[in-house]
């Protein structure tokens, strides 16, 4: 429309409502007619003049009669003088006309005012309040708008009850959101109840979230079908599951197709990944793609075997020392270890001097993980950074959950485990009970928050000392 044009280019990229229509847009009146009944106080006369010359692209003509047609109670026209000042950088203008629209029982102006309010104008608490009146009137957008605002100030509850308007009438991130609520509180039901309702409507993280839930339960068969239907979506998680499972049964061509298809939105672990399935199927150009990827985008496992597949395939010594340098300057152990045998085949000295032939093995070597407590690890990461906060590492937690596992299978059901770890081991009793209740929350959420980054490191040192059956 014409009257939006000339505006504050500053704000081409704000999101601003569209102006309002009205069911008068076909009024045959003669132009004469409105502004006479305009200049004799008839509100929706004038209302209908800014039209026309808004779609003319006077401005200054349609904001005239808009203010004209809002001051003497018309709706519409103190809806549109709000967008326009809005779209034209004055949101304090803004929200006062929005304001005259709201105070009048119009809820779509209720909602842009708080929405300006909150985003532009900072004023939490006037935002809330016009949210509520929004809600209140049916507005869903208002709904979900208040429950982030209720999370974002620890009211879980209240959070939960905005949630649920929004999601009955038909938000899937509200859904999806409340699956998360549920699951942080240990209430496992109700999260595969609202993360199968999102799902089946599209929404592709809470198909994925729902299909690690199964996965974590041992259901296999329902992870899968949900893992299937987000990938429908293009989710490269699920892609990288269904990559997984086909690999646990054997069937590399599906394995790899799943795998290429998370591998190519760049995810590094997918692309080295391809690359192993790759060399399981013989197609030495396949692997050296995969790893190649994965080695340039800075992974050592992948620089490694790239290197190896070079010498092997295709004889290439300098190539293969060049990606063993880049594996063993990021801490690779085998890489060093390859390194420094390589000069008695190719004559260079120098390079044995560099790298000692029997580094020190790395400290930090991860044990491996079951699908399930890799699905329980993922899981957590994604319910602490969905508001914002920064997550721990996946891999980090599922190192504390296989440690566990680990160090404690051996030990059966002997009574006390964390007394007889911290005797085996000579790491303290509180660290190893510190340990035990962070893998319980990760395990069973709901009876503690959930670890904090600083709390995860601590607890990685305590996990290592295990593995390695001393204290730190």
């Amino acid at each position: 429309m014409g009257w939006w044009q000339g505006g504050d280019p500053r704000m081409n990229a704000v999101s601003v409502p569209t102006p309002r229509g009205t069911e008068h847009e076909n009024d045959t009146d003669g132009e004469t007619a409105l502004l006479l009944a305009a200049h004799g106080g008839d509100p929706l006369a004038a209302h209908l003049l800014g039209r026309r010359f808004a779609q003319r692209g006077d401005q200054s003509a349609a904001r005239h009669w808009w203010e004209r047609a809002a001051t003497a109670g018309n709706v519409d026209s103190a809806y549109n003088l709000g967008v326009w000042h809005e779209r034209h950088g004055s949101p304090t203008e803004a929200a006062r006309w929005y304001g005259l629209a709201a105070d009048a029982g119009d809820a779509e102006a209720a909602l842009n005012l708080a929405t300006l309010l909150l985003e532009q104008l900072g004023d939490v608490p006037s935002a809330r309040r016009w949210f509520e009146t929004a809600a209140g009137a049916g507005s869903r957008a208002a709904a979900r708008r208040l429950a982030l605002l209720c999370e974002d100030s620890g009211e879980t509850g209240e959070a939960g009850e905005w949630h649920r308007r929004a999601a009955t009438a038909g938000d899937l991130a509200s859904a999806h959101d409340l699956g998360f609520l549920a699951y942080s509180h240990g209430d496992d039901g109700e999260a595969v109840r609202w993360w199968d309702l999102a799902a089946r409507g599209g929404h592709a993280d809470a198909a994925y979230h729902l299909g690690l839930l199964l996965q974590a339960g041992r259901d296999l068969a329902g992870a899968e079908a949900f893992y299937r239907l987000a990938a429908r979506n293009e989710h490269p998680g699920a892609a990288s599951r269904l990559g997984a499972i086909a690999l646990s049964r054997g069937d590399l061509r599906t394995a790899r197709a799943w795998f290429e298809r998370a591998a190519h939105t760049g995810r590094i672990d997918d692309q080295r990944t391809a690359g192993f399935v790759c060399v399981e199927m013989s197609d030495a150009q396949g692997a050296g793609h995969w790893f190649g990827r994965a080695a340039a985008n800075g992974d050592p496992e992948a620089a490694f075997n790239f290197g190896l597949l070079l010498i092997a395939e295709y004889n290439d010594l300098q190539g293969g020392r060049h990606w063993f340098r880049k594996a063993a300057r990021a801490g690779h152990h085998r890489a060093a270890v390859e390194l420094a045998a390589l000069p008695a085949v190719t004559g260079a000295p120098d390079e044995a001097e560099r790298w000692p032939a029997s580094p020190p093995a790395p400290a930090r070597d991860r044990p491996g993980t079951e699908p399930e407590l890799a699905a329980r690890a993922e899981l957590a990461a994604a319910a602490v950074a969905r508001r914002g906060a920064a997550p721990p590492r996946t891999d980090d937690l599922a190192e504390i959950l296989s440690t566990w596992d680990l160090v404690t299978r051996p030990l059966g059901d002997r009574g006390d485990v964390v007394t007889l770890l911290a005797e085996r081991t000579g790491v303290p009793r509180a660290a190893i009970e510190h340990l035990a209740a962070v893998r319980d929350t990760l395990l069973r959420p709901g009876g503690a928050p959930w670890p904090t980054p600083a709390e995860v490191e601590h607890v990685l040192v305590t996990a290592r000392a295990l593995r390695s059956g001393s204290a730190p």
